[in-house]
């Protein structure tokens, strides 16, 4: 059987340590996030996490959702009581402004908890997952009407969110969509079209769910540019908040899905539906994005969390695990066979999982204060800065930690050979789940594209090129101390290469784009590579001193270096082979006619 423990201590250790949060008590909400507080509510969330959410996984994953014929869906037996649990504890509005119920606390603290209740339950944490994007959306973009309507209720968890993007015909190109939006006398909308593949689409757990819709009304453009976005509760509401009739939107089926079986993934119908519009006519995507952009760092922590489930299953198997002996003679020399474990081939296989694991945390954490920065700092300079790192890293964080993680959740699977492969030991869900993290809130080949063909060039390049600052700062700053060598050594070796793919795009792609397309990816996991480079000679420079101090944390520092070190040996070489793939061009990647293949 699997098993989950939240990573509390690693993950205060780079709250603390690495990133050094209680710098940033100048921002709003983080005055209140006292070292003791914050503790507490990490500590408190990893509970909740591993009692409540964790015993419901496989188990929804088992039974997964019902569709009645009336067209309601019930979760798995014990999703509605741990939605209450979840709602009571507050942890929807963590993050969210007083002013609509939630605590205001920093947006880095909310990324941390999030961590914990994806890898306990992936299909579980989405449904307040995207209930937190319809938030950020209506904060935005919504009217203080709609705010005062919608966003207390959705911060208590009595009503959810969702988004409706994806139609039958149309993902990427949203352009394509066909729901149309008809003006009515009264100021709303009638909508009406097929949304699919729409997570949470329909359940029991809360009184209401409010439906973030995309559509075109009567006239608009054709395209982007004539979009709208659109509330559709699934019941209406009166003027004294309280619920009307039900509205014209409903759950025609339930997807049936490789993984996140517990999720409600369904195809929506909207019948004359009636909407309200967010925001401007024909700008929805704009309003939608800042949904989207919030998912895209919730998926990239899903691949985070996938990988962080499946490496500790794996590791306490090949601890328990008797088979063979070592190749330097019996460990357990009282047993028949040694654990696996020792192993130098299944030791390289979890290094590499939890060498990713440790840094993407740190990665992903990073990323979030970037967020508060940029929403909270009341510095010009210093939003514009965060903000540009942050739109940088959002496809990065997304393409490279959910490839990432699916590619740890088969490794991890590995390790328990044939009984990875069964149901019962839980590692096939891992991998099953982990897979539609590299695919929904934009595939990672278009996230790739979105790094290489809109990030690098906007503004003149100012986001990467603040990006290679900061890192060549760091080791710069670094180079005379020698504990710290092997690592900024390795960062400043794999950031050369990242700077030199970088200049090679600005003088081949411009003429020729499919350079670009060609090798999007593989730029993208060279980024990855030095973004997770950089998070390591963080975090090691914050162990060293920390030992050298003398903290009581010796073994746990320690390990940090140790596990920095094998990132610097075995993973940051790949930079020059991503290299060389995006110097190859696209010459051959394209030569071939459609009938060759």
């Amino acid at each position: 059987m699997p098993v989950y423990k939240a990573p509390v201590d690693d993950t205060m250790f780079v709250l603390n340590d690495v990133l050094g949060i209680q710098k940033f008590n100048n921002l709003p909400g983080f005055s209140e996030a006292s070292p003791d507080v914050v503790e507490a509510i990490v500590a408190e969330a990893g509970k909740l996490a591993e009692e409540v959410l964790f015993p419901l996984n496989l188990s929804g994953d088992q039974e997964g959702c019902t569709r009645h014929d009336d067209g309601s869906v019930t979760p798995p037996k014990g999703f509605k009581a741990a939605y209450d649990a979840y709602c009571q504890g507050g942890w929807i509005g963590l993050s969210v402004p007083e002013a609509y119920g939630g605590q205001n606390l920093p947006y880095v603290l909310h990324t941390a908890v999030g961590e914990y209740m994806s890898s306990a339950n992936m299909a579980f944490a989405m449904y307040p997952g995207l209930t937190n994007g319809a938030i950020a959306a209506i904060l935005v973009h919504g009217s203080d009407a709609q705010k005062e309507t919608y966003l207390p209720k959705m911060v208590e968890g009595v009503w959810t969110g969702t988004m409706n993007l994806t139609e039958p015909h149309c993902g990427t190109d949203l352009g394509l969509l066909r729901t149309k939006a008809v003006p009515q006398a009264d100021g709303s909308y009638k909508i009406s079209g097929q949304k699919i593949f729409i997570s949470a689409g329909e359940h029991d757990m809360s009184d209401n769910i409010i439906h973030l819709v995309l559509a075109r009304i009567e006239g608009a453009p054709e395209g982007t540019k004539g979009i709208s976005l659109f509330i559709v509760p699934k019941f209406l509401v009166n003027e004294d908040g309280s619920l009307g009739a039900r509205n014209g939107v409903s759950c025609g089926a339930i997807e049936h899905k490789m993984g996140i079986h517990a999720n409600a993934t369904c195809v929506m119908n909207h019948d004359e539906a009636t909407g309200y519009l967010i925001g401007q006519e024909n700008r929805g995507l704009a309003a939608m994005f800042v949904m989207m952009n919030e998912a895209r760092l919730g998926v990239g922590l899903q691949g985070l969390s996938i990988s962080e489930a499946a490496y500790q299953s794996a590791a306490q198997y090949a601890r328990d695990r008797i088979q063979g002996r070592s190749l330097t003679g019996p460990k357990a020399p009282d047993k028949k066979a040694d654990p696996i474990i020792v192993h130098p081939d299944v030791r390289r296989t979890l290094m590499q999982i939890k060498s990713i694991n440790e840094a993407g945390r740190a990665f992903a954490l990073y990323s979030a204060l970037q967020s508060d920065i940029a929403h909270r700092s009341e510095d010009a300079a210093a939003r514009q800065n965060a903000d540009d790192i942050l739109s940088i890293m959002t496809p990065v964080l997304k393409g490279v930690m959910t490839d990432r993680g699916f590619d740890n959740a088969v490794a991890a699977q590995q390790m328990f050979g044939g009984h990875g492969y069964i149901e019962e030991y839980g590692m096939s869900q891992y991998v099953r789940d982990a897979r539609i993290a590299m695919i929904y809130e934009g595939a990672n080949g278009v996230q790739a594209m979105d790094l290489v063909g809109r990030k690098l060039a906007a503004n003149g390049g100012r986001a990467v090129m603040a990006v290679f600052k900061e890192i060549g700062d760091f080791c710069e700053e670094n180079r005379a101390n020698e504990k710290l060598a092997p690592f900024t050594k390795a960062i400043k070796k794999g950031l050369n290469d990242l700077q030199a793919a970088t200049m090679w795009f600005m003088s081949n792609a411009m003429a020729k784009p499919d350079n670009a397309g060609a090798g999007a990816t593989d730029y993208m996991h060279l980024f990855g590579l030095v973004i997770l480079g950089y998070m390591w000679g963080r975090q090691a420079k914050a162990a060293q001193e920390l030992l050298d101090a003398g903290d009581a944390r010796a073994e746990f520092l320690a390990n940090k270096l140790v596990t920095a070190r094998y990132y610097m040996e075995r993973m940051m070489p790949e930079t020059a082979f991503r290299k060389a793939r995006i110097e190859a061009g696209a010459d051959s990647v394209m030569a071939l006619g459609a009938a060759a293949f």
